[in-house]
């Protein structure tokens, strides 16, 4: 339905008491506005600034008059956000009515208020007790227009809060939100996994794992990301709906096992109050397995990129598998996990103990398999195109005209390659667009390289430098570049992302560099260890039989599946071996510059790298 057959909200801004509200009924007496406002189902915000940091809740009610009442008085008797926020002087309600409203649309709205403001950098305190999906009803095909309208308005009220829907959507807060409408695939998973749950912890069993299976981009991390809102907000320690203030929550801890990712899960769940930073309930796997014992398991521990954790021992970690280690100390454990991105030898399995793993799994009918692909917005020409080079390494003429708009589009050179990028990036509608590499030069975390500069990506004379290197020159950066992930911070368009930066996240647009170590032969993709700088693939991996193995035709795959499976919208590609390249730009039709590639890098990809 178009935008201009629907009709505009209200909004309405007044201080968060019962004086400002009475004031604005009698000064909407009479009129559409106050009809909608004070007689229809209205959803609302109340938000406060304190010390620099914005609360808000977030509800939905028909009758605003009531509520405000109850929040005002009873409420903030029994509940600390109720009573901190009837304590802040500059405490404001906003006020949010439609001729269309009913309870079902108002609650879809409170919900994707709810998802939009987790993606929020401008709100720092977030409360809500509940998730509401709802599933067909009148009018639910106005949702969508009618939020955006609602949203336009709340961006003139305040645009520190409620930014513009695009930068919104580029957060890998909201991307990582749990209130995203779940596709029937994931409400399948969740009811199995919440029934699971609930069956071993009403056992009293301990070590049951639940494998959740999915390729990048098949919603594993919204999945989970819900569940453990759902678990820590509205589960009791049987895995039951909490029907009274006095039962206990379930005790549950999300792990995961990458920077960045833990970084936007610590701050969707400490806004979302349902984590502190004093308790250990979001954090790394070894540091949980350090503080708890098998002696006192918790409920459930929930493990997002599980096939990164180590399944071998570290300086930090004394034990040979975390998973079982995790297993040892929870009476539930979720993974979700995805064998094609295992890209270090430390997170290797051997593929019969992996087999074995997802036998049991499904021999207990604790396997879920996400199929659907949700981030590559393509058809699936683009999909089987992509499987043919990652998997079956063929490269196949590339889809010139596909149906959802995606983007396949290979350059001469990698500089007019980061031009495109940098161009994409600016561009708010195509939003957050950045350079990846495979890692194929040299890169040492948090020093630098002997001329005293950067760790660069190089290729002729053109070079960037590797991700997270800024600071290290003195190079200024956005105030709030700590809580960001890589991707989001501004000045990261002039670095390249690798696979342990890019890892879990989307993009918009990937700018792929495809480096030495990775040939055409013989019609055939390769993958060649001598040209990659990432020893973590490189090194062999000592088997269970005692065997030292070379597994890094496996993880280079893999690494380079990780790469080619982050944009949303469009994939940007160069490839140093100068066969690879000249199959690239013949799949995509541009015959005329096969002879200068040949010519300029001809020798390139028979040198090792340094």
């Amino acid at each position: 339905m178009e935008s201009k057959q629907i009709a505009s909200p209200v909004v309405c801004e007044v201080a968060y008491n019962e004086a400002s509200l009475g004031q604005l009924e009698r000064d909407l007496s009479g009129n559409r506005e106050g009809e909608l406002v004070f007689q229809y189902p209205t959803v609302y915000i109340v938000h406060a600034e304190s010390k620099n940091e914005l609360t808000a809740y977030v509800g939905e009610t028909t009758d605003i008059r009531r509520r405000t009442a109850q929040h005002l008085d009873a409420d903030s008797e029994h509940r600390e956000d109720w009573k901190t926020l009837k304590k802040q002087q500059n405490a404001q309600m906003i006020v949010i009515g439609h001729e269309h409203f009913n309870k079902s649309l108002t609650l879809d709205i409170e919900d994707r208020l709810m998802l939009y403001l987790t993606g929020s950098r401008g709100v720092q305190h977030l409360n809500n007790r509940r998730t509401n999906p709802q599933g067909k009803y009148y009018p639910s095909d106005e949702r969508n227009v009618i939020f955006s309208k609602i949203w336009r308005k709340l961006h003139q009220l305040n645009k520190t809060a409620f930014p513009v829907e695009e930068v919104i959507k580029d957060s890998a807060l909201f991307k990582a939100s749990p209130f995203h409408e779940l596709t029937p695939e994931q409400q399948d998973a969740r009811q199995l996994i919440l029934e699971r749950v609930a069956t071993a912890l009403q056992n009293q069993t301990v070590g049951q794992l639940i494998l959740v299976e999915g390729e990048a981009g098949s919603g594993k991390t919204v999945l989970l990301s819900s569940m453990f809102y759902e678990m820590m907000q509205t589960l009791n320690s049987q895995g039951r709906p909490i029907v009274s203030e006095d039962e206990t929550h379930l005790d549950a801890a999300l792990l995961v096992n990458h920077d960045e990712q833990l970084k936007v899960y610590e701050q969707i769940m400490y806004k979302l109050e349902v984590a502190s930073k004093k308790t250990d309930s979001v954090t790394k796997p070894t540091h949980f397995i350090l503080q708890h014992t098998p002696e006192k398991p918790v409920d459930v521990v929930l493990v997002d990129e599980a096939h990164l954790l180590w399944t071998q021992g570290k300086q930090t970690y004394r034990g040979s598998n975390q998973l079982l280690d995790l297993l040892r100390r929870a009476r539930v454990v979720i993974a979700v996990f995805d064998r094609n991105q295992i890209i270090a030898t430390n997170g290797y399995w051997e593929h019969q103990l992996l087999d074995e793993l997802e036998r049991k799994a499904r021999a207990q009918g604790n396997l879920v398999q996400l199929k659907h692909q949700l981030r590559v917005q393509a058809g699936p020409e683009v999909e089987s195109w992509l499987d043919a080079l990652i998997h079956k390494h063929q490269v196949l003429p590339i889809p010139q005209q596909d149906k959802r708009g995606y983007e396949i589009r290979v350059f001469d050179d990698p500089a007019e390659m980061q031009t495109a990028i940098k161009q994409k990036a600016k561009n708010q509608e195509s939003g957050l667009s950045r350079m990846l590499a495979t890692f194929d030069w040299p890169f040492v975390q948090n020093k630098r390289d002997k001329d005293g500069d950067y760790w660069n990506v190089r290729v002729g004379n053109w070079s960037m430098p590797w991700n997270k290197q800024l600071p290290l020159i003195g190079a200024k950066r956005h105030s709030h570049s700590a809580q960001l992930a890589w991707a989001e911070i501004p000045e990261t368009i002039a670095e390249v992302g690798s696979t342990f930066t890019i890892q879990g996240f989307d993009l918009n647009y990937a700018g792929v560099i495809i480096g030495p170590s990775v040939k055409l032969r013989n019609g055939r993709i390769v993958f060649d260890a001598k040209f990659s700088c990432n020893p973590r693939a490189k090194n062999k991996r000592t088997l269970q039989d005692g065997r030292a193995a070379d597994v890094s035709q496996e993880l280079l795959q893999n690494e380079l599946n990780v790469l080619l499976t982050r944009g949303v919208h469009g994939l940007y590609l160069y490839a140093v071996d100068a066969e690879l390249q000249a199959a690239l730009l013949k799949a995509q039709g541009t015959l005329s510059t096969l002879d200068m590639v040949a010519e300029q890098y001809a020798d390139y990809g028979e040198t090792e790298s340094d």
